[in-house]
């Protein structure tokens, strides 16, 4: 009994430590199941994410797509769902890949949100920046029957197993998605020892994906803030005038005070060197393009006035020859070459140019509103340091300038970089279009040139022979002229009356019979001191240029004073200095 008894302590003695052990091991196991579960958690819920975000890229989008509805804004619904999707594909990859590392699995799975967390900032922070506006195109689309008739249609026929009424159903996977990551990651290290080689890596990837998170949230602020302040308002000056408060007017005044100090040197202007040099850049581009679209703008200007003159449709009356040759060779380039450039022009150079000028606007627009908001910052900034606090619209104000600022600082780099592609683009088109247009009018003009008979001579032979021909045609010019001058018969002397014989020998008293010259052909004075001559009238000429120098009116006496006298006739005598001798008007 003794033995028994005393064996009964010892029994339980055994079990004690069993059972401890036992308390032990079971928590662990507890631990390491719930962890399991969370990773397997993360894998599965990431792959049936992907596979609804193929849903709506691959079946609901196209098959709006097809219907071709034109009040359907595709771009703005979808937003970058196509970024997204690329993304998270290649993330459920590496995740599943991470499920044949077995103890390593947990370090592979925090290194690869380490891997990821760039590019997924980038692309879910355009899609949550812009999911607020796709939420309003999905309310709008529910006021109008027929385009959510349209959309019901498409859910149901595409997406039927989901039960989906709304495309808000799917839009706001990918801003559930980014905020959960952080959660599940939480879960993970929740259920890992604090003694596991990867205890630390899950920590940091929690802290990568939180501060993923609170990165989107704060470019998502700062894109509310840019949204107000870059439209460009077209305001009647009505509506400038009730805008004026006395809120409005002190607050323009304090700026315009501080910009008065600045450029006195007054008081320093707080410098930020990086962003002074991007908006330098930014204002080189925006000259860039301005300079270039007035330079188009001429350039398009004188093209039409060199397309004014048509020759070929002249009628040269010439059938054959060169003549006909060159006429050919204008219609051609007036119908077929110039319209096909400037239509290529258009497309290529303008109208590229004009959506880049276009695009400048908002930056334009954001880049002044900062500096008003920089003039507010110092001036608050001052009465901080003077005071020691600031009221709450002062401090709501002051960080209007750090949001538009940071967004400032960090979205001009790649504005810069993608406007200025985008230029060199422009600039690119247009010297090959030039380049084109050259190739083609030259091969055009080769093909004449070979139908022409001196086509095949050698350049100096043909230059020659151009040479002599103009000479040869200057002396016949110059022949015919001198026929025409010898052939033309001299204006006859027409019979006076009594009252112009005694008026002929007052003119021949005052001035001499050498001055003397008859009128021709009949004469309307055009102006106030402009004499009218019938055909027959006697008058001295007395200078051939008027008081100003010119020679189209001459001073004349015609019995009664010295008048004007519109010239270019004919005479009876001989022909003063610089008369210009022309059939059907006659003057003294």
């Amino acid at each position: 009994m003794a033995s028994a008894h005393g064996a009964e302590p010892d029994t339980e003695g055994t079990a004690e430590p069993e059972e401890a052990i036992y308390e032990e091991v079971m928590p662990c196991e507890r631990m390491e199941l719930s962890q399991r579960l969370a990773v397997e958690e993360l894998i599965t819920t990431e792959a049936s994410y992907v596979h609804n975000i193929q849903l709506c890229v691959s079946d609901i989008r196209a098959h709006l797509q097809k219907k071709q509805l034109p009040d359907l804004d595709l771009e703005g619904l979808f937003s970058n769902t196509d970024d997204i999707l690329h993304v998270s594909r290649r993330f459920l990859k590496g995740l599943e890949a991470t499920a044949t590392q077995e103890h390593d699995q947990l370090l592979c799975i925090s290194a690869l949100f380490q891997e990821f967390k760039e590019e997924m900032e980038t692309v879910y922070k355009i899609y949550c920046a812009s999911y607020e506006r796709a939420l309003l195109l999905v309310e709008s689309y529910r006021k109008d029957p027929r385009l959510q008739e349209e959309i019901l249609e498409t859910l149901n026929v595409t997406v039927p197993h989901t039960g989906a009424s709304d495309l808000s159903f799917f839009l706001v996977m990918p801003v559930q998605r980014v905020t959960k990551y952080p959660l599940l990651l939480g879960k993970i290290l929740e259920n890992t020892p604090t003694s596991a080689s990867a205890y630390p890596a899950l920590q940091a990837a929690v802290r990568a994906m939180a501060q993923v998170n609170a990165n989107i949230n704060e470019y998502k602020r700062r894109r509310e803030v840019a949204t107000k302040y870059n439209k460009a308002e077209h305001l009647t000056l009505r509506d400038r005038f009730a805008r004026l408060n006395t809120h409005s007017i002190a607050k323009k005044t304090t700026r315009l005070s501080r910009l008065f100090m600045h450029e006195a040197g007054i008081v320093a202007k707080m410098e930020d060197r990086e962003y002074d040099d991007l908006e330098e850049k930014f204002q080189c581009v925006v000259s860039s393009v301005a300079v270039l679209k007035e330079n188009v703008a001429s350039y398009l200007g004188h093209l039409e006035a060199f397309l004014l003159p048509t020759p070929h449709k002249r009628e040269l009356q010439i059938n054959e020859g060169p003549a006909q040759q060159y006429r050919h060779f204008a219609e051609y380039l007036h119908c077929t070459v110039f319209p096909e450039f400037k239509r290529r022009l258009d497309r290529l150079v303008c109208q590229p140019l004009c959506s880049l000028s276009d695009m400048l606007v908002g930056p334009q627009q954001l880049v002044k509103k900062r500096l008003d908001k920089l003039l507010d910052y110092e001036e608050i900034q001052e009465r901080k340091s003077e005071m020691g606090t600031v009221t709450y619209d002062e401090e709501a104000a002051m960080n209007t300038y750090l949001a538009i600022n940071a967004l400032l600082v960090a979205e001009l780099p790649r504005f810069n970089q993608a406007a200025l592609q985008l230029l060199g683009q422009i600039l690119c088109s247009l010297s090959m279009l030039q380049r084109d247009l050259a190739a083609q009018i030259l091969h055009q003009a080769e093909k004449e040139l070979e139908q022409m008979p001196h086509g095949h001579m050698p350049l100096p032979s043909f230059w020659k022979m151009v040479e002599d021909t103009l000479q040869q045609s200057g002396a016949q010019l110059r022949t015919f002229c001198q026929m025409f001058e010898t052939v033309t018969p001299s204006p006859v002397t027409q019979p006076l009356n009594p009252a112009e014989e005694r008026k002929v020998l007052s003119l021949v008293s005052k001035h001499g019979p050498d001055k003397l010259y008859q009128v021709t052909s009949n004469i309307s004075g055009s102006k106030d001191l402009d004499l009218t001559l019938q055909r027959g009238q006697i008058v001295a000429l007395l200078q051939s240029v008027d008081t100003k120098g010119n020679t189209s009116r001459w001073l004349v006496d015609a019995g009664g004073g010295r008048r004007l006298l519109l010239c270019s006739q004919e005479s009876t005598g001989g022909e003063p200095p610089g008369w210009a001798a022309r059939g059907g008007a006659g003057a003294a």
